[in-house]
């Protein structure tokens, strides 16, 4: 055998040996992409209405989210609102904890109270855990905040600690909005609750932010006889999710009096952030009156599907 045919042998091992690594490094990003979660806190004002809860059942669920916080909200300017709706928030989310045995959620409690003066955070334990956990994103990692009520804590949170901006992603659910034409009305439930932070959210340049509007969301509507054919004479956390349902008070209309329908605002945001494919976003300058720069937008969602999944994940319960 000479070194000629050694030397051929030897590059060829060595060929394949370098197409393996390269095929095993592949698997392992591959690997690697399948499992990263998206890290998550949802910031909701739970007892406002029916949907947050239907929704926060929906992210507890969701394989791709590290949900490692739910933190509670205010709703102050609702006619069943109480001196301390926080704690209302905070109560609902710790019965649909405890109902589903979620491990590892923490609880944080939000502020009772909307900011009162541009610039002036109203801190609170949710926003100081916020500012925490962003602190402990590595890299090129983000937190996303998803708020689904009144963005107190969060704008709180950012004003409090500016340096977090970077770290995280906001998705907000709130105003209406008109894409043609990209005229805002943010006369809506959500925004209403605090204004000011509202406007933290548009006024600061650098954050990253993505809204779903109630204009985009209002199309993702559930109906009692769906609801029961899925959820009905079951125990746990089906039950009270029917309970809420059934018993929650509509006090902002005298239509539906049999409650037949309910609008999923909320299911909308976490659907979209489960399942991007299901809502397309489209960047959109803020409103004129605001700090001039481009935000995510959500103008169209898939209802019949983002429904669907919403009903097939739920089969976990």
């Amino acid at each position: 055998m000479n070194n000629s045919y050694l030397n051929k042998s030897t590059k060829k091992i060595n060929y394949y040996l370098f197409l393996g690594l390269i095929l095993l490094c592949s698997i392992s990003i591959n690997a690697q992409n399948k499992t990263k979660k998206i890290d998550l806190i949802i910031d909701a004002d739970t007892a406002n209405e029916v949907d947050d809860l239907y929704a926060i059942v929906r992210a507890i669920l969701e394989p791709s989210f590290n949900l490692i916080a739910i933190t509670s909200a205010q709703f102050y300017t609702s006619p069943l609102a109480s001196d301390n709706t926080v704690s209302e928030s905070q109560k609902i989310n710790e019965d649909i904890i405890s109902l589903m045995n979620a491990k590892g959620i923490s609880l944080p409690l939000g502020s009772n109270t909307p900011l009162t003066e541009y610039g002036k955070p109203v801190s609170s334990d949710a926003s100081q855990f916020i500012i925490e956990t962003a602190h402990k994103m590595k890299g090129d990692q983000k937190l996303n905040i998803v708020v689904l009520g009144s963005c107190t804590n969060i704008a709180s949170a950012i004003l409090e600690d500016p340096t977090i901006i970077p770290k995280i992603k906001v998705h907000y659910l709130g105003f209406w909005h008109t894409p043609e034409t990209n005229i805002y009305n943010k006369k809506e439930f959500n925004s209403g609750n605090d204004p000011i932070a509202v406007e933290v959210l548009l006024n600061t340049k650098t954050l990253n932010l993505d809204v779903m509007t109630a204009t985009t969301s209002q199309h993702l509507v559930f109906t009692k006889q769906e609801v029961d054919l899925h959820l009905k004479d079951k125990k746990g956390i089906a039950a009270y999710l029917i309970n809420r349902w059934e018993t929650y008070d509509r006090w902002w209309t005298k239509e539906d009096p049999k409650k037949e329908k309910w609008t999923m605002w909320d299911i909308a945001i976490i659907e979209a952030l489960a399942k991007p494919k299901l809502s397309t976003i489209e960047s959109h300058l803020t409103p004129p009156e605001n700090t001039q720069r481009n935000i995510g937008i959500h103008t169209k969602i898939d209802a019949e599907q983002m429904t669907s999944d919403f009903w097939n994940t739920l089969k976990k319960i």
